[in-house]
């Protein structure tokens, strides 16, 4: 006890009110504790130091899957006065850590307003200025068109101004993840340690809380549902980006265009990937509401709401496309689904979407890091 009162006051010198300053205190209490050694992958990276620098935190934030068993099982969790919150202070420096990263550098505050308001009023925006295009080219009522929707907006209209987009958000994902990289990354990269990072979050291993049987509810129940919507949710984009892979294939490749048949492997991936995309972020969403107060930061919930809302509206509004693309409200449905998805592009980079990105590259660098022979290490020197 008199260890840890002494770590306490040690890092109190260093001051407080930043979250990586925090993270560390609360680290180095956990370094001399241990009770929550074998709980997920943050404590055994956490024991490979025993100092914590800044490219330290950051690191071991993104691998924090947010599951909430440490903050159940701690025993200096408030009210204590060690104030133990691994969850909460790990969110906050991810938070952090998207804002300092991001690039343009200036665009690193919107991730402070990315909220419900933000996602859906930028949608509705694009929405609005697609159906008033519609309407100026008399498409807004017309008869029905067979599910043709390049008798909307041409192809190589929507492939540029998507194309464009799309490319930008890459872009700046990229180089924010190569500068975090930069930062965190030390030990050679081999096969079976980036097999490792892909497996692990493939399969979401973390999100099995301390004991594999899940995360904690508010009333210390564990449950696996986050886990299986957050599958739901990840395997439905990636449904959604194959059908959009495969239908450009078609295109170009093959010289077969749209509209495909119901039968056809574009809208089976999309069917499915929709279906993912509807049941995920709504079971996300439920649960985010009825989640823990101490799981994580709440200034970070709006972000997390519109990121769920964004993927839910262009589930919904692309299969409602689908099963009235033969009918006379094709035209605006189409509208609508694709000022969602233009939205959902134009905030990818500076909204929820970037955590799994930066995630993965934690689980590669603990992928490396376990493999390297001296595994105590003086942060990340």
């Amino acid at each position: 006890m008199q260890q840890l009162k002494d770590l306490v006051q040690e890092a109190e010198t260093l001051g407080s009110g930043s979250p990586v300053v925090e993270a560390a205190r609360m680290l180095q209490i956990c370094n001399a504790c241990r009770y929550c050694e074998g709980f997920c992958v943050v404590f055994p990276a956490m024991t490979r130091r025993i100092e914590f620098n800044p490219a330290d935190m950051n690191y071991m934030a993104n691998l924090c899957h947010n599951c909430g068993a440490c903050l159940h099982a701690c025993q200096y969790a408030p009210p204590h006065e060690f104030a133990v919150n691994i969850p909460l202070v790990m969110a906050q420096v991810r938070k952090d850590t998207y804002i300092n990263y991001a690039w343009p550098k200036s665009f690193g505050a919107l991730y402070k307003s990315n909220g419900i308001t933000v996602a859906l009023a930028s949608s509705l925006s694009l929405i609005f200025f697609l159906l008033l295009t519609l309407w100026v080219n008399g498409h807004l009522i017309s008869a029905p068109l067979n599910g043709n929707f390049y008798a909307i907006f041409p192809h190589n209209t929507l492939a540029l101004m998507f194309g464009v987009v799309f490319t930008y958000a890459l872009l700046a994902l990229g180089i924010g993840l190569r500068s975090f990289w930069s930062q965190i990354s030390g030990g050679a990269l081999s096969g079976a340690a980036a097999a490792e990072a892909t497996h692990d979050a493939l399969t979401l291993k973390y999100l099995g809380g301390g004991h594999g049987d899940g995360c904690n509810n508010e009333d210390d129940a564990f449950s696996l549902w986050r886990k299986r919507f957050h599958h739901f949710t990840f395997y439905g984009f990636l449904f959604c980006f194959a059908a959009t892979s495969v239908a450009t294939l078609y295109h170009y490749l093959l010289d077969l265009h749209a509209p495909y048949p119901l039968a056809s492997l574009p809208v089976i991936l999309g069917t499915l990937g929709g279906i993912g995309l509807i049941i995920g972020p709504a079971g996300l969403l439920y649960l985010n509401l009825r989640r823990n107060a101490g799981h994580g930061d709440a200034t970070q919930r709006p972000m997390d709401r519109a990121f769920i809302i964004l993927l839910f509206c262009i589930s919904a509004s692309g299969l409602a496309l689908l099963v009235y693309r033969d009918t006379a409200s094709m035209a605006t449905l189409l509208a609508i689904h694709l000022g969602f998805v233009m939205s959902f592009f134009l905030t990818m980079p500076y909204g929820k979407f970037a955590h799994g990105f930066y995630r993965l590259a934690a689980l590669l660098k603990n992928s490396i890091e376990k493999r390297q022979k001296n595994h105590l290490q003086l942060g990340s020197d």
